[in-house]
């Protein structure tokens, strides 16, 4: 890890190592921890994520959003939480950190874990079929992408459970069938005048385990600090921001910070980032880790189903889940 405890820099934590041995897995734990416990966001190298997966990636996005509008709304978000997001649908009203009334000006498409048909989990909750656009090589190019960090998630598992004084493999249990989105954001540029509480995504917590970053060279991405100001979080080649989510908080009794973060495209272009949101079974059950409490530490709370805890943000804040008039 590049480490430093600059309040104006995020760390680097380096995955060369990871698996190599079990020394290797203690040492990337205790970084983790360390990092985790405070600021709660990082930046991730060598991740064994390829660069030409990650140029794929960027190139299938920008082709996407350079559709014309309908061929984009064809494409409308599904029950399942699949498809396209037009600007200013979702306002993010559980925000902990700010009163949240105006909606995010961005667009994206969103793509989850495949389920087929066959699945007795296929049509509840967010189980169901991605929306793909008619795209030559769009497909091949997102699922490489995601089939390469889905990999380093399971193997991020081990570490992270050593982190915690846990046993290394006490985390997989949750992972058997990992929900995850893959979400394919644009930002267009905010215009000069806009007000200040005009946001590209306003500022939020996210919901789940962990979520792994690839933006762009744009910037705009800042990070609350504990006393309130934001820190930036600038594109570094080579890199991916991660942060810790709501639910792995929650399992740390806070332990390890969900922290609340915002962008705005002040840098008059497009700007794309692809945040890949790795989050456990629906069906886990997220109680407080053992290590995690005490006698002078009691359980914040209460045992939640991930599910239940998702859905529920997932009503609140999107506009395709509100019933018309609302």
């Amino acid at each position: 890890m590049t480490a430093t405890t600059e309040r104006d820099t995020l760390p680097i934590v380096d995955f060369a190592t990871l698996g190599t041995s079990q020394a290797a897995d203690q040492t990337l734990a205790g970084q983790l921890d360390a990092i985790f416990r405070g600021i709660g966001f990082c930046y991730f190298r060598n991740i064994g994520v390829d660069q030409p997966l990650v140029d794929g990636l960027f190139r299938a996005s920008a082709r996407f959003h350079a559709q014309p509008e309908a061929a984009k709304r064809a494409l409308a978000m599904n029950a399942t939480h699949r498809g396209y997001m037009a600007p200013n649908t979702s306002v993010i009203v559980t925000s902990t950190v700010a009163n949240v009334t105006r909606p995010n000006y961005s667009e994206s498409l969103m793509l989850m874990h495949e389920v087929a048909p066959t699945d007795p989990r296929f049509g509840r909750e967010v189980h169901g079929p991605n929306q793909w656009p008619d795209l030559p090589g769009f497909r091949a190019a997102v699922e490489a992408y995601e089939a390469a960090m889905r990999e380093f998630c399971l193997k991020l598992l081990r570490p992270m459970a050593l982190a915690l004084n846990l046993p290394p493999d006490w985390f997989a249990p949750h992972f058997e069938k990992p929900t995850t989105f893959l979400r394919l954001l644009h930002y267009p540029p905010q215009p000069p005048d806009a007000p200040d509480d005009a946001f590209g995504s306003a500022p939020h917590t996210d919901y789940g385990f962990l979520t792994i970053l690839c933006q762009d060279s744009a910037g705009g991405l800042e990070v609350r600090r504990a006393d309130g100001t934001w820190l930036k979080a600038p594109p570094i080649p080579g890199t991916w921001v991660v942060n810790v989510a709501d639910m792995l908080s929650r399992w740390t009794n806070r332990r390890w910070q969900s922290t609340p973060h915002r962008v705005k495209n002040l840098s008059g272009g497009d700007r794309f980032s692809n945040p890949y949101f790795f989050d456990m079974d629906m069906d886990s059950t997220v109680a407080c880790v053992p290590t995690c409490t005490g006698p002078d530490n009691p359980p914040r709370f209460a045992p939640v189903r991930y599910g239940d805890y998702l859905m529920a943000r997932l009503d609140r804040n999107y506009a395709y889940r509100k019933p018309a008039g609302d």
